[in-house]
């Protein structure tokens, strides 16, 4: 979607959900808690106020994390890259998210991922570490040797090494880049789950779509939240360049993580309908891969 479009949607929704309820009759027999959405698209120069407000909008982080829970956060930490080579989860994003978790009662948060370059090198060059640590969440290395081989029960995946973080969480929650990969197109929240386990993962390469499938079907996160503030456009999944990257100022929040994927893709121009995983993820229940505009929600959010 155009930027500028998006814009002008943004504000026509915020426009409707400001109108004074004594003057629009669609109020009168509005219940006090209307449902959430099922996807909630927030706009806006603050990464963290638009995380914030996309969450919000889904009722807020306590709809997920309860008082006491375990919860493990999943960004895209994969390389020695810097925020603005948009090739990870942004860090305000992932702070964010931790420290909404712990402002709901979360017992504790921890951030971990299996990058491909030097995992010291990416967690503190890509700023999540710092952000994380300010926030009050842990960071995590991921140990080859802590894996538990466990059975994933997929199609293309019957057993695999997962890291015991993810095991032992009572919440996962996906926090994705959208962005362009050589391989897959655009990779998401779905083949972010590579970053949770161990093993030969280059071997998933040869059955992509369902491996990550199978992989999205066995972490089921309760929240997928899409880092779309900046999106790498070629050269992915690592980038290096600036001139590769294009700034959107989006976050995109969804219980469902298919209809989180397709968002991804929306972003990207690129139609959902070319990518087999999308398709495979609905047919097995996964989630829903088409909604109506009534089913989604979209916040402008001035300030810095």
């Amino acid at each position: 979607m155009e930027r500028r479009q998006f814009i002008k949607t943004s504000l026509g929704a915020v426009a409707a959900a400001t109108l004074s309820p004594a003057l629009d009759p669609r109020f009168l027999f509005a219940s006090a808690d209307p449902p959430s959405p099922l996807l909630a698209f927030a706009h806006g120069p603050s990464p963290a106020a638009i995380t914030r407000a996309a969450i919000e909008a889904l009722g807020g982080m306590s709809t997920f994390v309860r008082r006491g829970d375990r919860v493990v956060v999943k960004p895209n930490i994969g390389w020695d890259r810097t925020p603005e080579q948009a090739a990870n989860t942004n860090p305000e994003v992932v702070a964010a998210i931790v420290a909404l978790c712990l402002e709901s009662g979360a017992k504790s948060v921890v951030v971990l991922d299996n990058p491909c370059n030097d995992p010291r090198r990416c967690y503190a060059r890509s700023g999540i570490a710092a952000a994380v640590k300010e926030a009050g969440g842990r960071m995590e290395v991921f140990e080859e040797d802590r894996t538990k081989l466990v059975p994933i029960g997929g199609v293309a995946l019957r057993d695999w090494p997962v890291h015991p973080a993810f095991l032992d969480a009572d919440v996962k929650i996906n926090v994705p880049i959208a962005k362009h990969h050589g391989l897959a197109g655009v990779t998401n929240g779905m083949k972010n789950w590579l970053g949770a386990i161990g093993g030969a993962r280059n071997r998933l390469h040869q059955d992509l779509d369902r491996s990550i499938v199978d992989l999205a079907a066995f972490f089921s996160p309760s929240l997928t939240v899409v880092d779309g503030v900046r999106i790498l456009l070629r050269s992915g999944p690592q980038g290096g360049r600036l001139d590769d990257v294009r700034r959107l100022d989006t976050v995109i929040a969804s219980a469902d993580p298919v209809a989180a994927e397709v968002s991804g893709f929306a972003l990207h121009g690129r139609a959902p309908e070319k990518a087999p995983h999308i398709a495979m993820a609905s047919d097995r229940g996964l989630g829903r891969a088409r909604w109506s505009a009534a089913e989604e929600r979209r916040l402008e959010i001035p300030g810095g």
